[in-house]
């Protein structure tokens, strides 16, 4: 694959993948319902482990940049199946993001339609939060961002910029003016972690927050397409950081311009009320397009590194042949992005028996969080065990990708596995309801069993050399230049 990416391609890969002003428009009322008025408290914790973390990958991409990333690295560094178990997590865990994110960009994309008084289409009544119709016209969306990925990742980036300029425009725009005019009166105890009501709510916050920062490190899936793999590193970093003060500023000024109750009642429509409650029409509309647009790139950027994943496990024959197969004129992985676009619509279509929007958004986040932070702590561990030399060499630099990802690793696993201890306590019994705890289990259980599945198939029926030591880095850096 060519190398056509720069720093400025990578920052807004990673900042796509990220969506800030999605999670900001949906996550919020979720998060403000579990911590109260305390989001920019918990967007502050949290950042604090992803970005100990961040510092794993980031040298590990410097010294050995690879499309399979976490795949390889905890891989070589820890177990083949860790590594396998990492890539396949991550994998699914984008694929049921791609999947409940269609339906969101349904849903903005009604929403903007209401607000252009456009209700009803052949004789049809547009609901937002009519899964069916969200999911439908979500669809649409992900296909025509399937194939602007095959047409090439610079494409893609560029397109990703333009898109970003403007939902940042607006989100510092509305969130600014929300933070002066808001009528709820400003409270430092909002940025007080020791306020939050329970420990319970604690480490359901984590794992949401850290959902919303999820996405960064896909930059690192596309180490083999930028000019330098420091321009991968610096690309997650800078939008990681830009993504944390996003956070704070929206939950401020969420909480500013809206009581608590309207904050988490609105759930899925979160930034379409708060920009009605701050301005008229046409200027209102504003928000709903940053969020239409956001969604449909993260769609985009989610695409991407997933096919990238794939390619590299083809590569490697854990997977099957044809995740390798590139665009004769391209040279991107094209069969790989279109069959984990056609995947991610089957899921969507199965994710129709969650009736509403909001309920499906819950569960699949809640997922989604706990193998997150399951993968993340995976490959902190592998990065300090990848250094650990760096104890005897260079202590100070040991601090950065050695002590500071181990610490990350253990608090994400910690809040990760209390909260899916909590959802097994939480309930007696299995039912198909988003606020079943058994249901919120079972996903990541899934996951994880089928990794396991898959990873076993691998090694002994594909009898795939990764998992005998047979695999060669792609490319190698001297740990000195990293």
């Amino acid at each position: 694959m060519p190398r056509s990416l720069g720093v400025g391609g990578a920052m807004a890969l990673a900042a796509s993948s990220t969506a800030a002003t999605s999670s900001i428009g949906i996550g919020l009322g979720l998060m403000a319902g579990v911590v109260g008025l305390h989001l920019p408290a918990i967007m502050l914790l949290a950042f604090l482990p992803v970005l100990a973390i961040a510092g794993g990958y980031g040298r590990l991409n410097r010294v050995a940049p690879d499309a399979g990333s976490s795949y390889r690295w905890v891989g070589a560094a820890l177990n083949p199946w860790l590594g396998f178990l990492t890539g396949w997590v991550n994998i699914l865990g984008t694929v049921v993001f791609m999947a409940y994110t269609t339906t969101v960009t349904g849903s903005a994309v009604i929403q903007l339609l209401a607000a252009a008084t456009v209700h009803r289409v052949a004789g049809l009544s547009l609901s937002p939060d009519s899964t069916l119709q969200c999911t439908c016209i979500g669809m649409v969306v992900l296909i025509a961002s399937a194939l602007v990925a095959v047409r090439g990742l610079d494409l893609a980036a560029r397109l990703q910029k333009y898109l970003l300029v403007f939902e940042y425009a607006v989100l510092l725009g509305f969130c600014g003016y929300g933070l002066f005019a808001g009528t709820q009166p400003f409270s430092l105890d909002w940025f007080d972690p020791f306020g939050i009501p329970s420990f319970h709510a604690l480490a359901q916050g984590m794992v949401l927050a850290v959902f919303c920062y999820w996405g960064f490190e896909s930059v690192f899936s596309v180490g083999e397409e930028v000019h330098d793999p420091r321009d991968a590193s610096r690309g997650g970093f800078i939008a990681l950081t830009v993504m944390m003060l996003l956070f704070v500023l929206a939950g401020a000024a969420f909480q500013r311009v809206l009581p608590v109750d309207e904050l988490v009642g609105n759930g899925a429509q979160g930034l379409t009320y708060f920009g009605n409650r701050l301005a008229h029409q046409p200027l209102a509309a504003l928000p709903l397009i940053a969020l239409t647009f956001s969604a449909a790139a993260s769609l985009q950027a989610s695409v991407v590194p997933t096919a990238r994943g794939m390619f590299a496990m083809g590569r490697d024959g854990t997977l099957g042949p044809v995740w390798t197969r590139l665009h004769p004129r391209h040279q991107t992985p094209a069969a790989g992005t279109l069959l984990i676009t056609a995947v991610a619509i089957g899921l969507a279509l199965l994710s129709l028996v969650i009736p509403t929007v909001s309920s499906l958004i819950s569960a699949a986040v809640n997922a989604i969080g706990i193998v997150v932070a399951l993968y993340y702590a995976l490959t902190a561990v592998a990065a300090a065990v990848r250094f650990r030399h760096l104890l005897r060499t260079s202590p100070v630099e040991s601090l950065r990708v050695v002590v500071a990802p181990l610490l990350g690793a253990v608090t994400l696993l910690a809040v990760g596995g209390y909260l899916a201890w909590s959802f097994y306590a939480s309930a007696d019994h299995f039912e198909l309801n988003a606020d079943n705890g058994w249901f919120e289990l079972l996903v990541p259980v899934l996951m994880v069993g089928s990794g396991l599945l898959a990873a076993a198939w691998a090694r002994w029926h594909r009898r795939s050399p990764y998992f005998t030591g047979g695999i060669e880095p792609v490319a190698e850096a001297p740990v000195g230049t990293a």
